[in-house]
């Protein structure tokens, strides 16, 4: 990181999702000053082209570059999947992704290496929770699944409706019956649906 270490940390997402990696930098690191980006004004990014997101990305980047931060966080994990590489040829700071936290996470926990991944349509098409899970234990069995009305509902604040509910048993049912025992949330949207994910993946993932 920069030598300056009273800078803050940028973060970035597409809308609302994002802030549940501020919650969690802020327990680890609470001592550090963030500053936060939400992208209200162009969510979703699952559902733009690559060269869209990686766009986005950059110019999110770019503001909070603009705004002194030492290091940046993709709280995204569309950009993670799409950018990454090129905002890290693109700027000088530090800049982390999800994946591959979310990949170690996964094969940490999993007992039977059947991991199910959701998320965007662009993270499930890029392919990339998969990769960085093989490339790590090339015995794990990978089951993404694109949810692209999820990231709607949590924007819309619609985490514990019934149709909520029901989307989610839609979306989760093939991954179940691939006898999953961990689920990968590849949104930074979906910790905002955990309960509701839980209640319909039951206790055993």
């Amino acid at each position: 990181m920069n030598a300056n270490t009273e800078l803050p940390i940028g973060i970035f997402d597409s809308g609302i999702g994002g802030l549940t990696v501020v919650r969690q930098i802020h327990r680890v690191l609470p001592r550090e000053d963030l500053v936060y980006l939400g992208d209200t004004a162009r969510v979703p990014y699952g559902t733009k082209s690559p060269g869209t997101v990686v766009r986005f990305a950059c110019e999110d980047t770019q503001f909070l570059i603009q705004q002194n931060v030492k290091a940046v966080v993709v709280a995204c994990n569309t950009v993670s999947a799409w950018a990454l590489p090129t905002l890290e040829r693109k700027f000088s700071v530090p800049i982390f992704g999800v994946i591959v936290p979310g990949a170690q996470a996964a094969l940490k926990r999993t007992r039977n290496r059947r991991i199910g991944i959701i998320g965007t349509a662009a993270t499930v098409r890029s392919q990339a929770y998969s990769r960085a899970i093989l490339t790590r234990d090339d015995t794990a069995r990978v089951f993404a699944r694109a949810c692209p009305l999820l990231v709607p509902l949590v924007e819309e604040g619609w985490t514990n409706q019934k149709v909520t509910e029901t989307i989610l048993r839609a979306y989760l049912s093939p991954l179940m019956r691939r006898r999953i025992d961990t689920l990968v949330l590849g949104c930074t949207h979906y910790p905002l649906l955990k309960k509701a994910s839980r209640a319909v993946a039951g206790p055993h993932v």
